[in-house]
């Protein structure tokens, strides 16, 4: 029955169940919920498949083998080049996913709002209203970069990008380089572009690297065996998820001997960033790899979100309204749920539990009574 939507007196299309982003964890979801009898449809605003991996830069590899990144049900063919799969080969994938399936998607359509009805959740978006017993919201993070505060970083005249905006050293060859952040897209951007200009990698505190031998799949079997050891709800686990991983792009630039870091500077002016010493250094472009918030914008008319930006959730089911699930964003909606393998665990459960929700009538709205009010 999935994708048997219909339309009411009102001219909405009603359905059991609206998936909201077309990326990695919402194809998960996508995956189980056309095993069930739930009919559903995912919006998508973007205009081709892939989410957000349509976005990353050129050179964007997995920290994993073909074998280990898969989504529920299909397996991704082994990598034709080092091992890592590519960008393009993770696109590849997730677009041959949605044809073998037959996932319906509507795209590009941008959810502009969800508002809460009696019986249902009223998602609005440019392009039609749905009306659905339980929503699952699996937007991710890209499309909300993180940019932290910075003296006199808005006079800066120099170029400023985050990773979410680096495509490739196009552009930027000869140039004086700044990347800020210690993370893994930092890592690669610096050894990317420390080739072609003149670069410097500021990070908080020193990069950990992991052993040339260690890729994502030893690091996610570890990190799934220490977080087994604590509560799901008590935090971050404990793991090394934010690690370097030696791809062969930091390898080689640890073979140049260039991969070390500095402190962040303090102050930026109209083209030049000072340290702490006082030092100062002209800058010709800065490349800020800081990470990301949940894109979340969507649910603001619910009025359910923290003063961090989160929902409050039990598993991924909101707690503040609970025909609302979130897949995708990180530890605090399912373990590792914003890898691709990760993301197929948490929708699994996600599934099982709006299934038993919706046969019961759990999603539907409580009146003063008591008493659910039936779609």
């Amino acid at each position: 029955m999935s994708g048997a939507e219909h339309m009411n007196d009102t001219n909405e299309l009603v359905v059991d169940v609206v998936v909201i982003g077309g990326g990695q964890a919402g194809l998960s979801a996508s995956y189980y919920l056309r095993k069930s009898d739930l009919d559903f449809v995912i919006l998508d605003a973007q205009r081709n498949p892939g989410g957000a991996w349509q976005r990353g830069w050129n050179s964007l590899r997995l920290f994993s083998p073909a074998e280990y990144s898969s989504l529920p049900g299909r397996q991704m063919p082994p990598s034709k080049g080092d091992g890592f799969p590519t960008r393009i080969e993770v696109l590849n994938y997730l677009e041959d996913y949605e044809n073998r399936y037959r996932l319906p998607i509507e795209r590009p359509v941008r959810v502009q709002n969800i508002e809460k009805q009696p019986n249902a959740l009223r998602v609005q978006t440019d392009n039609g209203t749905w009306l659905a017993k339980a929503v699952i919201s699996a937007t991710g993070t890209w499309s909300k970069p993180y940019i932290p505060h910075y003296d006199g970083a808005e006079t800066f005249r120099g170029q400023q990008l985050h990773s979410a905006e680096y495509v490739s050293p196009e552009g930027l060859t000869g140039k004086s380089i700044l990347i800020i952040g210690g993370g893994n897209s930092g890592a690669q951007i610096y050894a990317e572009l420390s080739r072609v200009a003149g670069t410097i990698w500021a990070t908080l505190h020193p990069p950990k690297f992991l052993p040339d031998d260690v890729d994502g799949r030893v690091l996610f079997d570890r990190a799934s065996a220490r977080y087994g050891e604590g509560s799901p709800q008590g935090g971050a686990p404990l793991s090394d998820l934010g690690d370097i991983v030696m791809v062969p792009s930091v390898l080689e630039a640890r073979d140049r001997g260039i991969l070390r870091s500095v402190r962040p500077p303090v102050r930026f002016t109209e083209d030049r960033v000072v340290w702490e010493d006082g030092t100062t250094t002209a800058v010709d472009a800065v490349i800020w790899c800081t990470g990301f918030h949940p894109a979340l914008d969507h649910l603001d008319g619910l009025g359910i979100k923290q003063t961090d930006g989160k929902i409050a959730v039990t598993g991924t089911r909101s707690i503040d309204e609970p025909r609302l699930w979130l897949l995708g964003y990180g530890d605090w909606t399912g373990f590792a749920s914003a890898t691709l393998v990760g993301s197929a665990r948490t929708a699994r459960d996600t599934v099982r539990e709006i299934e038993r929700c919706v046969e019961s009538n759990e999603t539907a709205h409580k009146s003063v009574t008591g008493q659910p009010d039936h779609i």
